[in-house]
């Protein structure tokens, strides 16, 4: 396998084996990132167009030069090219952008951004799934909150809690007691066949798949108590590797199976993706 490693002007394809970025880069030292992660699709990546906008976003958010949307193209159908063969095709890609080489501590040195473009295996992701509540909050008023960042130590020590509890993600209220999202997921509820799912200002991210239910099948956003996991008809999850997911257990409440609106939720994602390559 080959991986994409270069900056923001440019790079080239590199043996995974040989593939490196400085040990003083930015995103190495202090996390100082945004990344983005892709569905790849026999037809090519899903919702590219979407991603490198919201690549763009967060390196904005972050005071970062923005990427050039046409090396990161190129980067993208390059590793593609090289990498996807009909008995190992690629499922997952990820575009990582960081600051570049800059001093030790918080201030940013004048390199150009970082920018790494590779491939890994796809989650096999079972049909329903499970979470977990988590002690910890997400800071709706933080520098990074909706920010795609590849500070991630939160959602880390998140996930390994939840998963300690027999669930596969973790759940964040914000600091106002609110459902915000998962550590890699938005979350959604189903109130009296309503759709509901966090506003951004929540402090959730705008998740591609997030935007494709709220556009595709007419999901509102809402101020939710973090309660309402206890309390919803039906749970679901999205991320762009989940697509749908239903949730069968949230904490200590369970139900015997995924309900009639996220199964049907699920299956319509799926057939209207699959019609629609870069919506």
């Amino acid at each position: 396998m080959s991986i994409w490693v270069g900056n923001r002007d440019g790079g080239e394809l590199v043996d995974k084996r040989e593939a490196s970025v400085s040990v003083l880069d930015h995103g190495f030292t202090v996390g100082d990132g945004v990344f983005e992660t892709l569905r790849v699709t026999p037809k090519g990546p899903f919702a590219i167009t979407r991603h490198l906008a919201r690549l763009a976003s967060s390196a904005r958010a972050l005071g970062i030069a923005e990427p050039d949307e046409a090396v990161v193209r190129q980067a993208v159908a390059d590793v593609l090219e090289f990498n996807d063969h009909p008995a190992t095709p690629v499922e997952r890609l990820r575009i990582t952008y960081t600051a570049g080489v800059a001093p030790l501590g918080s201030d940013r040195g004048t390199a150009v951004p970082t920018l790494v473009v590779a491939t890994g295996a796809a989650t096999q992701w079972p049909p329903t799934t499970s979470v977990a509540t988590v002690p910890w909050t997400r800071n709706e008023r933080s520098a990074t909150a909706g920010v795609k960042s590849t500070s991630y130590a939160d959602n880390v020590v998140a996930l390994a809690w939840a998963h300690e509890r027999g669930a596969s993600e973790a759940i964040f209220a914000n600091s106002n007691d609110e459902l915000c999202e998962g550590t890699g997921t938005n979350v959604f509820v189903v109130i009296d066949g309503r759709v509901v799912t966090p506003p951004l200002t929540s402090g959730c991210l705008a998740g591609v798949t997030r935007d494709l239910v709220i556009e595709w099948f007419g999901a509102r956003e809402h101020d939710l108590s973090i309660d309402v996991l206890g309390e919803a008809d039906e749970v679901f999850l999205t991320s762009s590797t989940r697509n749908v997911h239903p949730v069968v257990r949230a904490d200590d409440r369970e139900w015997s199976g995924a309900g009639p609106i996220s199964r049907d939720l699920q299956a319509a994602f799926v057939e209207t993706a699959a019609k629609r390559l870069d919506p």
